[in-house]
């Protein structure tokens, strides 16, 4: 068993890469950065100066790879500039950490199905964070790779956000349902609105892609399928702005 799992509960650790995001993520005190990884063959320049130098007064760990293992540590050689940094997340947990909960707890979670825009992802889990919501299922397979550009999107909340990775939706659907939670997806042409819906136990609201909705084998599972009410010939809402309404809707229905 490496360090990296036997040290910290790995699904806790995020490994970030990019000169820019992980100099960014050095320099904010409120992020738990736990190792520098760097690769030997890094020229010296301002960009990198800084880094080390951030890392040093932080007293984060540095490690030294070749090229080759760098890559497979950020998962992005093209993109990783030579260096990665692992966060450790403490609100990131595991899916069956997830589904022992679902016994003790009524909880709200947010599945993201096919969504592939980085920008959407991030401001998804921006809104989710705020508005609460006790979980977001993120597909491995799917869904916009976890780095930069969604980090950046979500502002810095992606480090402080209850997200669950899974490796695909469908399957971790059915087992949180067997688990008694109920599948609530967002579909358009579905007859029940979002606001008038009140569920009963555990519920696991899914966003579809941007351009198919959710997918076939996804709706197929649904318990309840849902949809905003719009006005005006007004035909769909950004994906990000459909994940805002939904993790606001205990705020929305009490009123």
């Amino acid at each position: 068993m490496s360090d990296r799992s036997s040290l910290e509960n790995r699904h806790q650790i995020l490994t970030i890469y990019g000169r820019n995001a992980v100099f960014e993520a050095l320099s904010d005190p409120t992020i738990a950065c736990l190792r520098l990884h760097w690769a030997t063959s890094n020229q010296k320049s301002p960009a990198t100066k800084r880094i080390l130098q951030a890392s040093e007064a932080r007293g984060i760990d540095v490690r030294e790879h070749t090229r080759k293992t760098l890559s497979r540590i950020s998962r992005n050689g093209k993109q990783d500039q030579g260096v990665a940094l692992d966060i450790t997340c403490e609100k990131f947990s595991s899916f069956d950490e997830l589904k022992d909960s679902l016994s003790t707890s009524s909880l709200r979670i947010l599945a993201l199905d096919g969504i592939t825009n980085p920008q959407n992802v991030g401001m998804i889990i921006r809104s989710a964070v705020a508005g609460g919501i006790d979980a977001i299922l993120y597909p491995k397979k799917g869904v916009a790779t976890l780095g930069p550009l969604v980090i950046k999107a979500s502002a810095g909340i992606v480090f402080k956000a209850p997200i669950i990775p899974c490796d695909s939706l469908a399957p971790a659907l059915e087992q949180l349902q067997i688990g008694g939670a109920a599948i609530a997806t967002l579909e358009g042409n579905s007859a029940t609105s979002l606001f008038t819906y009140r569920p009963a136990k555990s519920v696991v609201y899914v966003l579809g892609g941007e351009s198919d909705g959710v997918s076939s084998q996804v709706s197929n599972l649904a318990d309840i399928k849902l949809h905003i009410p719009m006005g005006s010939g007004v035909e769909s809402l950004n994906v990000a702005v459909a994940a805002s309404l939904v993790a606001y809707t205990d705020h929305l229905t009490s009123q």
